[in-house]
């Protein structure tokens, strides 16, 4: 006998309110990563803070299981470059607290290592120092009564000064 069709899932409730791009990427991509095998997005996007540029050069986190019924005591499958995999075993219990703090709870107890090829892109350069304020701009922000909502608009206006033109959506 046919099971029935779960039903959809209510959409979350609009509250008006523009979202930081962070908030959304686990919603939208949860589905795919489950797909995968890989449900903790935030360890993906935190890995060089969790093992450090050194150990990110050569390692990436592949999937996290679990024991049957359970949420916490699971094993973090890792893809590492052959000669990484020794140095990484060293330094397990830090990972593990690693990983675990950026969970917020005790989910990965062991590790799990696989030999893999690893590409490594490093991380951009940082954007060039934005330029200072004209004379007309900080004056406009001068009425400005609390000082953090001017930091933030100088920071905005600097950096609108040092764009070119439109933003271009690829």
């Amino acid at each position: 006998m046919a099971r029935k069709p779960v039903p959809p899932a209510a959409p979350p409730p609009r509250t008006g309110r523009a979202r930081r791009v962070a908030e959304l990427v686990p919603a939208v991509g949860g589905q795919a990563f489950r797909r995968f095998g890989f449900t903790q997005s935030a360890l993906l996007g935190r890995w060089v803070e969790v093992v450090g540029e050194r150990y990110a050069r050569h390692s990436r986190p592949e999937a996290l299981s679990f024991p049957r019924g359970k949420k916490d005591g699971g094993t973090l499958k890792i893809a590492v470059t052959g000669a990484l995999a020794p140095m990484l075993r060293h330094v397990e219990p830090q990972v593990i607290e690693r990983v675990n703090r950026i969970l917020g709870y005790a989910a990965v107890a062991k590790l799990a290592l696989v030999q893999a090829d690893i590409d490594f892109t490093p991380a951009p350069p940082p954007p060039p120092p934005p330029a200072e304020l004209t004379p007309a701009t900080r004056s406009t922000l001068r009425d400005v009564g609390d000082p953090e909502l001017r930091a933030r608009l100088e920071a905005l206006a600097r950096a609108l000064s040092v764009s070119e033109g439109l933003p271009v959506v690829k």
